[in-house]
């Protein structure tokens, strides 16, 4: 019997297993397709943004450099990042993405309002594809010792007090929990009986790749018009469009060359040519999320737990940090040194992160509405992020960077994601972090935590020192998935870090 099987070899699956295979937990992953590369993950078609949380994450668990590098990410960047590392004050972001098609001007960015953030090797965000994606996480659990098998479709799921049980053919995989991380049409959701509610589609999406005769007639990147959306990607013949249709077209019919081309002619106001289609494939911005993520031993994560349209790439980004605030407490409650309680704060922690993606995505839907409606709120979003603050607001919602837990405490950095604290001798928070324990930077002059927080050891390290920037505290105490979960001031109270510190890990060893 498995600790833990996941559902689905995905960036959210894989990551999760990552998680888990480090903590020392046995893990099987599934999967229902049976090999791993396909058009639809390499680029162009499989371009997706990463967040800078999402790439903090690769950064804190060492696969940052990896991942450039499968991405096509070299020198120059690379030079960049380490200069803006070494400086003292963040710099301002390069690219700081749209809504709804309406692109922000990065030097409205106003770094000052940024909430806690320091310089950093990784960089605010980066284009990459799901199969350098995927190849750098199975080949870092595969390190790790987790099984992933492929061409497995799970087909039933039982469970009792015990364990849980995946049903595929004839073949049946026990383990003390199961996650499904296999996607908007999820099995695991399906079979264990997950309430899944929203919103219906107002779109068909398209994405196709295709040789077009006169590109010159379809402007480059986003392009709101009258009659929808139209995206013209930087590789050739690589189109993305939105036609407002109320969904009816999804799936309900093969995509073929004479409809693709009339669609894009609606939405793009133009008589462009569509000489021959590669791929094409179709979506909605359907927006629904399962009322739990947990029902007794089975847990959903990523687009199993929740889906909503592509716009803004949100659904990768959710989904890894997802598997990052499960992982650790997943591997806790395995190796029986979590206190109780704390797996249900998974589910209270980002069920309302996904709730409120959902609404992102339902915003910038009816934005781009082809109607009056939709073009008066196109002109009060515009000149809202025509300023410094209006751009910034948006900037912190499409990086994360605005995402804070409610877990108490008067302290401003907690529940925030954690800035990337250096010591005076250069070791950063993220160096620190890659065995997946949780963190107790100690700046205080006396190290007055030093022998408290010795009584994790296993669960939790301890680094003392002075830092380039504490940022007006003493002591932090960083869960393993990257969240402050207390900070004391120029002097840190003892007792009241032990006392932040049990929910998270649990009763300290005498």
């Amino acid at each position: 019997m498995h600790d833990v099987v996941i559902v689905g070899a995905g960036p959210v699956g894989l990551f999760l297993a990552c998680e888990l295979g480090l903590a020392g937990c046995s893990v099987l992953v599934l999967e229902r397709e049976p090999e791993p590369r396909s058009p639809w993950r390499a680029e162009p078609l499989g371009m997706r943004g990463l967040s800078a949380a999402s790439v903090e994450a690769f950064y804190r668990r060492g696969m940052l450099q990896p991942l450039l590098t499968a991405s096509g990410v070299h020198d120059d960047p690379d030079a960049d990042a380490d200069a803006d590392a070494d400086a003292d004050e963040p710099s301002p972001p390069r690219t700081a993405g749209h809504f709804a098609g309406m692109m922000l001007d990065p030097a409205k960015v106003d770094v000052a309002a940024l909430p806690f953030r320091l310089p950093s090797p990784a960089p605010e965000g980066m284009l990459t594809h799901l199969e350098a994606v995927e190849a750098v996480l199975s080949e870092r659990a595969s390190e790790l010792g987790v099984d992933i098998r492929r061409g497995v479709t799970v087909s039933a799921v039982a469970q009792d007090e015990e364990s849980v049980v995946a049903k595929a053919g004839e073949h049946a995989y026990a383990a003390r929990w199961l996650v499904g991380c296999d996607g908007g049409r999820s099995a695991v959701r399906g079979l264990t009986g997950f309430d899944f509610v929203g919103t219906e589609p107002q779109v068909t999406g398209y994405t196709l790749h295709a040789t077009v005769a006169d590109p010159g007639k379809l402007r480059p990147g986003f392009n709101l018009t009258p009659s929808g959306m139209y995206i013209r990607m930087p590789a050739e013949g690589h189109i993305g469009m939105m036609d407002f249709d109320g969904g009816a077209f999804d799936r309900s019919q093969p995509p073929t060359r004479d409809h693709l081309q009339t669609v894009l002619r609606r939405v793009s106001g133009t008589d462009v040519t569509l000489s021959a289609i590669h791929l094409a494939s179709t979506f909605t911005d359907r927006a629904m999320q399962t009322t739990t993520y947990r029902a007794g031993r089975v847990l959903l994560a990523g687009d199993a737990a929740h889906i909503h349209s592509p716009l803004g790439g949100q659904g990768l980004n959710t989904g890894i940090g997802d598997a990052m605030n499960l992982g650790w407490k997943l591997a806790a409650t395995v190796h029986g040194h979590a206190p109780d309680g704390l797996l249900d704060t998974y589910a209270r922690e980002r069920h309302p992160i996904g709730a409120a993606v959902l609404d992102w995505s339902r915003a910038q839907v009816a934005a781009m509405r082809p109607d009056a409606h939709g073009q008066a709120i196109q002109a009060v979003v515009r000149d809202l992020i025509g300023t410094r603050d209006g751009t910034t607001y948006v900037f912190q919602k499409v990086s994360g960077s605005s995402i804070r837990y409610d877990l108490g405490g008067e302290h401003p950095l907690v529940g925030r994601n954690a800035p990337d604290l250096r010591l005076q001798d250069g070791t950063r928070l993220g160096d620190l972090m890659r065995d997946g324990q949780g963190i107790v930077l100690d700046f205080s002059v006396d190290r007055r935590l030093r022998g408290s927080a010795m009584g994790w050891e296993g669960r939790m390290r301890y680094a003392a020192g002075p830092a380039r920037n504490d940022l007006g505290s003493g002591a932090v105490l960083v869960r393993p998935d990257g969240v402050v979960g207390w900070a004391g001031d120029r002097h840190p109270d003892r007792e009241a870090f032990e006392r932040a510190a049990v929910p998270w890990f649990g009763s300290p060893v005498a």
